[in-house]
């Protein structure tokens, strides 16, 4: 992928994280509320018509912060379209990883401020990429949908297991369907090492919540671990 492919998809990433910071700031409250749409400092309608929040983050009444820092879901958007670009991954498999990374970052950031992963974009998150697939299938695209599909069975069924056993969220179990599809795709390693990927980095990220001094007081987000994992291992074999 060239140089000036990569720079072309950061720039649309970065639309795209303009357009996602008011998914964000909507969702990103704790259960049982599903949605707001005014400042929570001084109760001005920011989401009374589809536009853009301010990229600084900060309400345009009284200046107070909303949802994701300055620039911070365009930067991450951005960087996360970049690394799919520059996978070198073409056509609708190409298309179910740049959906997976648009819908992961913003249930990444969500998760990180409210621990949640909300139906609203998981199911999203796992029908777009089943369908992009499917699509790569008719257009007869390098990878099986069988394997992804069994792949998205297996991955999900141990997450439920987890979630009964371990006390794993339900919103991970919700986006494993997501995650085990995109990985399943290439081939059952990729599957292994793309679960494998987000287990470690999300013990990378407890160890460091524990060295804060944050690690009894705080709990982990796992799905932002679960979306680089796989973003990682599906762009690097593709």
């Amino acid at each position: 992928m060239s140089a000036l492919s990569v720079a072309l998809s950061a720039v649309v990433g970065v639309l795209v994280g303009a357009a996602a910071r008011p998914v964000v700031f909507a969702r990103s409250v704790p259960s049982p509320a599903s949605f707001r749409s005014r400042c929570p400092h001084c109760g001005h309608a920011l989401l009374d018509r589809p536009r853009p929040l301010p990229v600084s983050g900060r309400c345009p009444q009284c200046d107070g912060r909303l949802g994701p820092a300055a620039l911070s879901a365009e930067v991450t958007m951005g960087a996360a379209f970049a690394a799919v670009a520059a996978g070198g991954a073409a056509g609708w498999l190409a298309a179910a990883q740049y959906w997976l990374a648009a819908c992961g970052v913003a249930l990444a950031m969500i998760d990180l401020a409210v621990q949640r992963l909300p139906d609203v974009l998981t199911v999203p998150a796992c029908a777009g990429t089943l369908v992009l697939l499917t699509a790569a299938t008719v257009a007869g695209e390098p990878g099986s949908l069988g394997r992804a599909a069994a792949a998205a069975a297996v991955v999900t069924a141990s997450f439920l297991l987890l979630s009964l056993v371990a006390g794993m969220g339900l919103g991970d179990v919700k986006l494993a369907p997501a995650i085990g599809a995109l990985l399943g795709w290439t081939s059952w390693k990729s599957v292994l090492w793309g679960t494998v990927a987000g287990f470690l980095l999300g013990l990378l990220g407890a160890v460091l919540l524990l060295a804060s001094g944050r690690g009894r007081r705080t709990q982990l987000a796992f799905g932002p671990f679960m979306v680089i994992g796989a973003l990682a291992v599906t762009v690097t074999v593709s």
